[in-house]
């Protein structure tokens, strides 16, 4: 597994909410697991991006974690994203994008917004396509 080295955070207040974060982006993986509406393997990552900065310890138990560890190292490997996971993320996204959008009646608003959406939706496309095992 490709290891990279980020200092965790100095200031205290940064690391309990990088680990706050952190902590409920793995419960809404671990929900997206059972739950196919919530994408699996994008809150992983954001919780392995902020355990990395926050706690060394809490990172390395997610990444080597027997169940939730593969998601992680298979995008940070290079192996990619599975298409399920591509698909509901992008689905889900632009789904809650036009919801704002609607509910949002101010034009930077919207253009910031689906700015945004294509911007991630460009991302997400762009990263391999993990293979079935």
């Amino acid at each position: 597994m490709a290891q990279r080295e980020y200092p965790e955070t100095r200031h205290a207040w940064l690391r309990w909410l990088l680990l706050g974060i952190g902590w409920l982006s793995v419960t809404l993986g671990v929900i997206g697991i059972f739950l196919p509406i919530l994408p699996t393997t994008p809150f992983l990552l954001l919780a392995a991006a902020c355990f990395v900065r926050s706690s060394r310890r809490v990172y390395v138990w997610l990444v080597t974690h027997p169940r939730l560890g593969p998601w992680i190292r298979d995008y940070l490997d290079g192996h990619g994203i599975p298409l399920k996971a591509k698909v509901y993320a992008i689905g889900l996204m632009w789904a809650s994008i036009l919801l704002s959008c609607y509910l949002v009646p101010l034009l930077p608003a919207r253009l910031f917004m689906l700015t945004s959406a294509v911007l991630v939706t460009l991302y997400i496309l762009r990263q391999k396509t993990r293979e079935r095992p």
